[in-house]
């Protein structure tokens, strides 16, 4: 008798297919290295879980692991490994996946879904309507140019040099920019090495900030006036971080 050998895809699907697991990369998708112990306590389980679930996911590539001392942190393997849980996360909430449909069950919850909903990192790049009202804006200016994908116009190249103060790599392995499926909107928001300089950029100069410890981002009153004269976006809505 003999026996098929395992498919790649089946390996990772069972990688994501426990909960915990889940929980750890959706957190993850704020771009920041986490400990195991901060994990653990988001996902309400214990260390000792904890550790386990996470060795498997390094083990299977979804995430990289750094070490300072006695402590731990780990972070999502890169901006594809980023791409695929976001794309997974979109797919479940269009009605295709077992999670569609699930609305929150407690006040905080409800108040959680709503901060994401208005704007949150995505990895390293911004989402939510925030995000999707960023990438209409640019889209709208002829700085960003939507055909089989996104691609910067010889426009929003001098507009992120001349604005933010940002020359993009010409080349490079990442894409310069590119479409990702915002979940909560059903649309498109940027992503890429110009999506993630936009970020940075709006947490440095304090355009955005975080909401409590995860994805979530508040637009601050700078940060409604910059985006009002870099790009003529009006009506978010001030919230402090």
């Amino acid at each position: 008798m003999t026996f098929a050998p395992p498919v790649p895809l089946a390996a990772l699907a069972a990688l994501l297919a426990d909960d915990t697991r889940a929980r750890f990369c959706l957190a993850l998708l704020d771009g920041r290295a986490w400990s195991a112990g901060e994990l653990a306590a988001h996902a309400g389980v214990a260390a000792s879980t904890a550790s386990e679930h996470l060795s498997r996911l390094i083990g299977g590539g979804l995430l990289a692991e750094e070490r300072q001392g006695r402590h731990r942190y780990v972070r999502l393997a890169g901006p594809d490994v980023a791409q695929l849980i976001e794309d997974l996360a979109a797919h479940a909430h269009t009605g295709a996946g077992m999670g569609a449909g699930a609305r929150p069950t407690t006040l905080r919850a409800a108040s959680a879904t709503r901060a994401l909903a208005a704007g949150r990192t995505c990895y390293d790049h911004l989402a939510g309507r925030l995000g999707v009202t960023i990438t209409d804006a640019l889209l709208a200016r002829r700085l960003l140019h939507q055909d089989a994908g996104f691609a910067l116009s010889d426009a929003g190249l001098s507009w992120f040099a001349t604005e933010l103060g940002v020359c993009l790599p010409a080349g490079g392995r990442r894409l310069l920019a590119r479409p990702c499926l915002d979940w909560t909107e059903r649309r498109h928001h940027l992503a890429g090495t110009a999506g993630a300089v936009l970020c940075a950029t709006a947490l440095e100069r304090g355009w955005v900030g975080r909401i409590g410890s995860g994805r979530a981002l508040a637009v601050t009153a700078a940060g409604r006036e910059a985006l009002a004269r870099l790009l003529g976006v009006t009506g978010l809505a001030e919230t402090a971080p």
